[in-house]
């Protein structure tokens, strides 16, 4: 396929199942499209994406708040007891002297997950009031370089394994925060999974024409 200049490329995607480059074509509202070569979903549009997406990262964000403000479990082993916090966890890494360990928590289950949720945020809250053309652009560039290294589900699953270790060894008690975690790992995971970011890239290019017809 021979493109007669680098603008051109704004009107085609690449399969994220088998890099193909089909074009982008405008779909109607409930409608998707797929990929020529395999049949991979490209692409949906859906006019209330905005909201939803907005929605649930304010919803998210709450989570995500409460996930770190309290203990998640509380340990009771042969009379001592031990609350473990997220914050906590990480600052015993640093205090034990597992730097590397301590900057990969911080940043993995912590920094990019927040900034996933906050991005989020901006994002869609400028789309929805038409402002920021150029902002919503690096912060779609952005948030598509670090949403790979959110790994909140990570850190909840190994919660769980440990969990099911130490039910043996003492007495465990869920605690708010345990709930919070889980249904933001829920909420993260629709958010990067189920909004695309050639979707939230489509609904852009219609709030703003004058750049996709450049």
């Amino acid at each position: 396929m021979k493109l007669e200049n680098e603008d051109a490329l704004n009107h085609y995607i690449i399969c994220q199942q088998c890099y193909t480059l089909n074009e982008e074509l405008p779909i109607e509202d409930g409608s998707k499209a797929c990929c020529a070569e395999c049949g991979e979903i490209l692409y949906r549009y859906d006019s209330k994406l905005i909201d939803h997406a907005l929605s649930w990262s304010i919803t998210g964000l709450i989570f995500f708040a409460l996930a770190n403000a309290f203990p998640l479990v509380m340990i009771d082993l042969l009379g001592s007891e031990q609350f473990i916090t997220i914050p906590k966890t990480i600052a015993s890494l640093f205090a034990n002297g597992f730097y590397i360990v301590g900057f990969l928590c911080l940043f993995l289950i912590f920094i990019f997950p927040l900034m996933i949720l906050l991005i989020n945020i901006v994002l869609f809250t400028l789309l929805k009031t038409g402002r920021g053309e150029d902002l919503t652009k690096e912060l779609l560039i952005l948030l598509s370089r670090i949403t790979p290294w959110s790994m909140a589900d990570i850190f909840f699953i190994s919660i769980l394994v440990a969990l099911v270790k130490l039910i043996a060894f003492g007495q465990i008690h869920i605690g708010i925060s345990f709930w919070a975690l889980m249904a933001f790992v829920l909420i993260d995971l629709y958010i990067t999974k189920s909004i695309r970011i050639p979707e939230i890239w489509m609904l852009r290019k219609k709030i703003f024409p004058k750049e996709a017809a450049a």
